[in-house]
């Protein structure tokens, strides 16, 4: 079978594309081939967001100026912006309504916080479709997302299963506390005034299961959102990369390109580069073969690190370049 084309041509080209996440293991190059392909988008044209969604922000660093929790416009282009920010709430912060007899104490809202945030992951996924949501009415033609490392990453994705399983439990919550409720009927008013508080306590989370199933429904939609994995050539990398594609196929998520960053093309002097070349060719050629249906897109090791527009602007052409793995 002929392997796809190794290039990002086919994510540049798509015209359906809004949603794209780069995601692997930490220290392979995500934020670098995220802001690239960010880079890449603006000089096409297209209004474009990138958003670290890594507690451990690099876009300052990559882009070489500040970049804070509302978008920013980068330097040197009219249509590229850039965020980070922090992908959990605070439980405490969660707006709840009071019930009538409780009142607005801190024993209340402490009470309906630990409702909430006893269902494990609900906060983070919560606030997760919130920004989903938002960032899908902004009027940006793409959204690049530079994504925390795997664990985390397929933590987020699964935000919809985990936030189903919290509408549930919270739902028998509700049965359980009227079923107390009306044990202690004076302290809350007739049963139809109990019904009403409790219709508007559980009325945000049914705003948010509206949220989720339409944020669920673009994510397992192959024409609006894609997955690029990115990696480099060594073993746990490679296995990293492998659960990745597990979970994401099993969520639904479209995934057709992988990443391999920092490979070398030795000259015959280097013994070192060479031993490592022959490494790195093993694990290429695995990948190749496990993924004979993705474009593999082979970056070189750069010379120096990629900072600041201008070293952006020389590696997002890379990606478009295909590149035969050396031949050792």
């Amino acid at each position: 079978m002929e392997h796809l084309e190794g290039s990002l041509k086919n994510i540049l080209s798509n015209q359906t594309l809004k949603w794209i996440f780069v995601g692997g293991k930490g220290g392979v190059g995500k934020t670098t081939t995220s802001s690239s392909l960010a880079t890449l988008f603006a000089k096409n044209g297209k209004q474009t967001l990138i958003i670290s969604t890594d507690p451990a922000h690099n876009l300052s660093d990559c882009f070489d100026q500040k970049i804070g929790k509302e978008p920013t416009k980068i330097n040197g282009f009219d249509n590229l912006l850039a965020m980070e920010i922090d992908p959990t709430v605070d439980p405490d912060k969660l707006k709840l309504p009071t019930i009538q007899g409780f009142g607005n104490d801190q024993g209340t809202k402490t009470l309906f916080s630990e409702l909430i945030s006893s269902v494990p992951g609900i906060d983070e996924a919560m606030s997760f479709a919130e920004l989903m949501n938002s960032v899908e009415n902004m009027k940006y033609d793409v959204i690049i997302f530079d994504t925390a490392p795997t664990g985390h990453t397929l933590r987020l994705l699964n935000f919809p299963n985990v936030m189903e399983k919290g509408l549930n439990k919270l739902v028998q919550l509700r049965y359980n506390f009227q079923n107390i409720a009306q044990q202690f009927q004076g302290l809350f008013g007739t049963q139809e005034e109990f019904n009403q508080q409790m219709d508007a306590l559980f009325s945000k989370v049914e705003k948010m299961k509206e949220t989720v199933v339409k944020v669920n429904q673009q994510m397992k939609d192959s024409t609006r959102t894609t997955f690029i994995a990115v990696c480099i050539p060594e073993f746990l990398s490679l296995y990293e990369t492998e659960r990745l594609v597990q979970e994401l196929t099993k969520y639904q998520i479209d995934i057709k390109n992988i990443v391999v960053n920092q490979v070398l093309f030795p000259n015959d002097t280097c013994k070192m580069c060479i031993s490592r070349s022959k490494m790195q060719k093993k694990y290429i050629d695995q990948i190749l073969d496990l993924y004979e249906d993705f474009h593999i897109i082979v970056m070189p090791l750069q010379e120096s690190e990629v900072r600041g527009v201008d070293g952006l602007k020389q590696f997002c052409e890379l990606l478009l370049l295909p590149k035969q793995v050396p031949l050792i």
